[in-house]
């Protein structure tokens, strides 16, 4: 606790103010009242002369001051009084010059290569935007808008979460169900083999638990004969979205968004991009009931149907890997599957459906928290920004991308995701020729749908100044806008803090 000021605190056993002059008063009234009398008349013997003072310093200012004016006629009063002095102009106060920043990437931004291009770079430390082309208005920037499923998951579910599939006990005889809980991992492969998500968990693992415990409780009839499937962790139907070219799955960027699939719903589990089926539901069944026969079920491979959980006993459970794993595979390949289930599952664990339609609003009160003012016009469509329907400004990366480069909370799972220029992930071959200059010095996100080519992420400039940017040419853009946006961000790279905007 602090002490009370020691001017406030009587000292202990003192007499109460004041009490001392009133006994010296009782005790000598007459030395009391000469004394009074003669500080009277020192006062204003003092007052006097000073008077006197102030009249001769002010004459002589006022004749300093003012030269061609005659004085004022003497006053007879023995009391004059000065004439104020005159009000005179203070120093002007000394404005601080505006810096003028040389350096120009104006020329850069008007390749025609990059289309209706928009931007922003904005200096990390300060927040101060040095870059703006239609900076606060929200458009489509691909596979960019990963980097918001990634932020809403850390804040949502944490570094540390894990997807769940799990096997209960049936209603009917012989029944199992296997639940799936948005886990794309969930592998197929044998034991002691490696899908495209590394440490991913194995049907392998998930029949022999469940066969042992089947048995377990059904002693006296332990034969599974039937699996039924539950994907209604969100609605089954809401599995592909209209604004999507299915050319996205038969080639083989991306698997309907189902929460049961084992793989990616890839034909070929150990490639990125793999051919994915048009019934990842049933795919998944199928793979767990040969694995229940290989587990050794008595009744060997059972039946397969669809069906809901009714709450049984549960038998068996799998996990993927952690939610930082999982978001650095997601941003390093931009795998659009992983994308899709996570921004599903932030919508469930937020409250919500984990419906499309509910992306925007979940996405919302996700990203809230990070303290960047949501645009007003955001339209969060899907979770892997496939979608040219996806409307999210330039600024608002930019300015997420200054809390993520902070490094706060858990935000460098998401830096350490990033690909770096000529170094890692989708970044690893780009960057040449001139642009190579900034190699090393871009960790950002890479984005490409039809109509648009997009980076954004975090530029460490030659003078060592921090930026974080977003670019995207949008339009009837081809490949070589990639080329582009890098001699852009290598433009960025060279100027640092001395970018101006024009």
């Amino acid at each position: 606790m602090t002490a009370p000021d020691a001017r406030e605190t009587p000292v202990a056993g003192a007499p109460p103010r004041g009490a001392g002059l009133a006994a010296r008063r009782r005790r000598h009234p007459r030395a009391l009242a000469i004394a009074a009398i003669a500080t009277a008349f020192s006062v204003l013997g003092a007052g006097a002369v000073a008077a006197g003072v102030a009249v001769g310093q002010q004459a002589a200012a006022a004749a300093v001051a003012e030269p061609d004016v005659e004085p004022e006629p003497a006053e007879t009063s023995a009391e004059p009084t000065p004439e104020p002095e005159p009000t005179r102009a203070g120093p002007s106060i000394a404005t601080a010059p505006t810096r003028v920043r040389t350096c120009s990437i104006a020329g850069l931004a008007s390749d025609g290569r990059l289309g209706d291009f928009v931007g922003a770079v904005v200096n990390a430390e300060t927040g101060e935007v040095l870059f703006d082309r239609a900076a606060s208005t929200p458009a489509r920037h691909g596979s960019v808008l990963k980097v918001l499923t990634a932020a809403a998951a850390l804040r949502v579910l944490g570094p540390g979460y894990q997807l769940s599939t799990r096997v209960e006990q049936g209603a009917g005889p012989g029944q199992v169900v296997l639940v799936g809980g948005g886990d794309a991992t969930l592998s197929a492969l044998a034991p002691g083999q490696e899908s495209v998500y590394r440490g991913a968990p194995k049907l392998a693992d998930l029949a022999a638990q469940t066969v042992a415990a089947y048995a377990a409780a059904n002693p006296e009839a332990p034969a599974i004969t039937e699996v039924l499937l539950d994907a209604t962790y969100w609605n089954p139907a809401d599995k592909w979205d209209s604004s999507w070219e299915r050319s996205e799955q038969t080639i083989g960027y991306h698997s309907e968004v189902t929460a049961l699939q084992v793989d990616g719903d890839r034909q070929n589990p150990a490639l990125d991009t793999s051919p994915r089926s048009t019934d990842p539901i049933t795919r998944a069944g199928e793979a767990f009931a040969l694995a229940l026969g290989a587990a050794g079920n008595s009744g060997g491979r059972p039946a397969v149907a669809m069906g809901v959980s009714s709450g049984g006993a549960e038998l068996a459970v799998v996990r993927s890997q952690p939610v930082s794993r999982l978001i650095e595979k997601m941003l390093m390949n931009s795998d659009n599957t992983l994308a899709e289930m996570l921004a599903r599952v932030v919508s469930k664990e937020s409250g919500f459906d984990g419906s499309a339609a509910s992306l925007t609003q979940a996405f919302a009160a996700a990203l809230q928290p990070y303290g960047v003012t949501l645009d007003p016009g955001m339209v969060i469509r899907d979770g892997s920004g496939l979608s040219h329907l996806n409307a999210v400004s330039p600024l608002y990366y930019a300015r997420l991308f200054d809390v993520i480069a902070a490094g706060g909370g858990d935000l460098p799972v998401l830096t350490a995701g990033l690909p770096v220029a000529g170094r890692s992930g989708s970044l690893a071959s780009r960057f040449a020729g001139d642009a190579a200059i900034a190699r090393g010095s871009v960790a950002a996100k890479t984005g490409w749908i039809n109509t648009a080519y997009s980076l954004s992420g975090i530029i460490t400039a030659a003078d060592g100044t921090v930026l974080t940017f977003a670019f995207s040419a949008i339009g009837n853009v081809q490949g070589s806008a990639r080329a582009a946006l890098d001699s852009l961000t290598a433009g960025a790279y060279r100027c640092g803090d001395n970018l101006t905007n024009t």
